[in-house]
């Protein structure tokens, strides 16, 4: 997949944002109802996806491999979003925005199409490994308890255990592994893939619809440093740790595809839940995603 094609692709995900924007700019949709969209993409459409890439999809031990890259390029921009939050001297509910997702990507809802795009099925399988067991790891056994900590909600850190185990994604991939042996009837796979479909469309929209443009020029030195540290530090960190610990260069393509997506889609709603800034979450959605039209493909260009 060239530079083009990878533009396209993201641009493609823009124009589904802006579908968001105008739906609640012309009063058909209230930013509210991005909540049930959240709730059909965590219950239905992400675990359908899920399930129809792993099962019966090839497996090898690069996939620890994988994540283990994930979870090193996450520690690595924790701190160094910790450190400029801190520099900035910004408010907490800011400041754990910044600490939390400038760390976190959207390795799920952009990463899997983008990694299809780029690696085919294999890219895909290898995504969802970076995803859940190194996004979806970090953000519930780290995460939650930054932004519970930084937050204003006073809500109870939850069980991060139970959250994991309890995650649609991961059910659907531990079923996924179980079901392996198995031959999935036509009529099921058809209907998982009508299901895996909707994912990407419905994220998009829904964070259009969170998004206030006036915003985006709002705390401008705490939305620079978040593009500074998830499309620039994180994917670098993947550039130079891929190579080290990972054989086939698909791989290291994919890690630092994943460690250089935008700001997580999902922020916004768990700065919802513990009470972070979600207008600047959704304005860090916006300006990472659009900028990544650009860092994406040249750090694709950067690996040899």
């Amino acid at each position: 997949m060239g530079v083009v094609e990878l533009a396209t692709t993201v641009l493609t995900l823009l124009a589904l944002v802006a579908v968001g924007w105008v739906l609640r700019a012309t009063g058909a949709l209230v930013a509210e109802d991005a909540r049930p969209i959240h709730t059909i993409i965590i219950y239905v459409g992400l675990p359908a996806l899920v399930f129809r890439s792993v099962h019966g999809a090839e497996l090898g031990p690069e996939l620890a491999t994988i994540a283990l890259v994930a979870w090193i390029a996450f520690v690595v921009s924790l701190v160094a979003a910790w450190a400029l939050a801190r520099a900035l001297r910004l408010p907490r509910n800011i400041a754990g925005a910044l600490i939390v997702f400038g760390a976190l990507g959207n390795t799920g809802y952009i990463g899997y199409p983008v990694s299809q795009a780029l690696l085919g099925e294999s890219g895909l399988v290898k995504a969802i490994f970076y995803d859940i067991f190194g996004t979806v790891g970090a953000l519930l056994f780290v995460g939650v308890f930054i932004a519970a900590r930084y937050g204003a909600s006073g809500e109870q850190v939850p069980n991060p255990l139970r959250e994991v185990l309890t995650f649609p994604a991961v059910i659907a991939l531990a079923v996924a592994f179980a079901a392996r042996p198995l031959a999935i009837p036509s009529v099921v796979s058809d209907g998982l893939d009508a299901l895996a479909s909707i994912v990407v469309p419905l994220i998009m929209v829904s964070v259009g619809l969170s998004i206030k443009l006036q915003r985006v020029t709002s705390h401008k030195r705490a939305l620079a440093s978040m593009v500074a540290v998830k499309l620039g530090l994180s994917p670098l960190v993947a550039l130079a740790v891929g190579p080290l610990l990972l054989a086939e260069t698909d791989a290291v393509r994919l890690v630092v595809l994943e460690a250089g997506m935008p700001t997580m889609m999902l922020s916004i709603v768990f700065g919802t839940r513990f009470g972070l800034d979600t207008e600047f979450l959704a304005s860090a959605v916006l300006v990472t995603t659009a900028l990544s039209v650009f860092t994406i493909p040249l750090m694709q260009m950067l690996i040899v």
